[in-house]
């Protein structure tokens, strides 16, 4: 699905202001709950329209597929259709490999533990073995559920037992991930008996309020599926009836994480750009929407249109640091710190000590990247000090397997460091960003050529 890339990409800086407009991928997040969704739904032929294409994608559909959901994919349409298996796996077992899909490896854990019947193995690439899962198998084993760990306890790779969930009270700390509380909710209501869920620890609400605005838009009848009796404990009511969207389609919003590299862009290069379908601060189901303030700190006007955000910034004009924390929007903080040496002055990120559990370490991998490229980096646990020095040319980022890092530091290579338009930045293993954002080094591309046009 990825676009062939070599081992290692330069990155051609602008020489002129970035212009034109950009068609955004849609929301990963948004695209795997509204998979899983439908596929627990009593409707057949559930048009999920502008769906993410991805490698993360399609490792939850083809999943699915193996559970015995009937799903067709039209990616140049941007449509996935989905007939839904009534609230329960059609399969009697399955072998399932998720990749390194966070959303797909949390998600598909619930709804196997959450079947009444059947033999499930699950297992991902080497590095899912080492991501946060023990919280969601305590959970699942505490509402009944038979999940065996075959390699290290609280990690992939898993075996379940397939018998229901019993229903009752239970606790999660999902503070290493939200994806750990949002996949028992979405499969709670499927539960024998009500399920009242205590939160222990932070989470990203964004996330979680995704979730819980995903369950009602694809229950017909309206009643309230998740309700919060107060702060952190969350009341799921059983119910036989499976999900049942009021209407054939439903539409995936433009990714906001993506987005954000695209909203920096202008901050690099100087110019105007229209990303289309992207959303303004606190607006849609995603919490990374309130990066469009982070680049308003900076110095950039935002400007929201009916066709999407417009982002400008006069070249050469003052670009602010700053000071923020993170952790309700961190999968964007890789965004700011890579364009840091840019910025005029110390820039500090704090509330991201969860992300040393994501596809990598994203806390020591930027510090240890930043240092790479000439940077003064002050690391803690939960945060980073960027002090800006003048950039080193020459050097190749590590991408440590994580398409974050590759589309950071794209971003940044966009910058003509030596004012004649030659790469000075060389981004490894590019492919990596067919996690999310398979075309994204075509897009810049593309970008920079039309800069360049009379």
């Amino acid at each position: 699905m990825t676009p062939t890339l070599p081992a290692s990409l330069p990155i051609i800086p602008f020489t002129r202001p970035v212009r034109e407009s950009v068609s955004l991928p849609g929301s990963k997040s948004i695209t795997n709950r509204a998979l899983l969704l439908a596929a627990l739904s009593d409707r057949r032929a559930i048009r999920l329209t502008g769906a993410l294409f991805s490698e993360d994608t399609h490792l939850m559909t083809g999943a699915l597929r193996h559970l015995g959901c009937v799903i067709r994919s039209d990616a140049e349409r941007g449509e996935i259709v989905v007939d839904g298996m009534g609230g329960a796996i059609s399969a009697a077992g399955a072998d399932l490999f998720v990749g390194l899909a966070g959303t797909a490896a949390r998600f598909l854990t619930a709804l196997c533990a959450a079947a009444p019947r059947g033999t499930f193995r699950l297992d991902g690439v080497p590095q899912m073995r080492h991501r946060p899962m023990r919280p969601l198998i305590e959970a699942l084993r505490a509402l009944g559920a038979d999940v065996r760990c075959t390699g290290v306890e609280g990690f992939f790779p898993l075996e379940i037992h397939a018998r229901g969930l019993t229903g009752g009270t239970v606790e999660i700390d999902a503070s290493e991930s939200s994806q750990l509380l949002s996949a028992l909710l979405m499969v709670a209501p499927f539960a024998r008996g009500d399920v009242r869920v205590v939160l222990r620890g932070t989470v990203r609400r964004s996330y979680v309020e995704m979730t819980s605005r995903m369950m009602q838009a694809f229950n017909a009848d309206h009643t309230a599926l998740v309700q919060e009796d107060r702060p952190g404990e969350y009341l799921i009511r059983a119910t036989a009836r499976p999900y049942s969207p009021p209407g054939a389609a439903y539409a995936i919003e433009a990714d906001a994480s993506a987005a954000s590299y695209f909203l920096a862009l202008p901050v690099v290069t100087g110019g105007r750009l229209l990303l289309e379908g992207a959303m303004d601060a606190g607006h849609g189901l995603q919490g990374d929407t309130v990066f469009a303030d982070v680049i308003r700190r900076i110095g950039a006007q935002i400007t929201p249109t009916p066709a999407g955000l417009e982002v400008a910034l006069a070249r050469g004009a003052s670009r602010a640091s700053m000071e923020r924390n993170f952790k309700a929007i961190s999968d964007t903080f890789l965004t700011l710190a890579a364009i840091a040496p840019l910025l005029t002055g110390t820039t500090r990120i704090s509330g991201i000590s969860h992300t040393r559990k994501q596809e990598t370490d994203r806390v020591a991998g930027m510090a240890r990247e930043l240092t790479r490229l000439g940077q003064e980096v002050i690391e803690t646990d939960d945060a980073l000090e960027i002090r800006p020095h003048p950039l080193r040319g020459g050097e190749t980022i590590e991408t440590y397997e994580d398409h974050r890092f590759a589309m950071s530091f794209g971003i940044l290579g966009c910058h003509d460091l030596h004012g004649h338009g030659q790469p000075w930045l060389t981004i490894r293993n590019p492919a990596c960003c067919g996690k999310t954002f398979p075309h994204f080094f075509q897009l810049l591309e593309s970008l920079r050529q039309k800069s360049l046009a009379p």
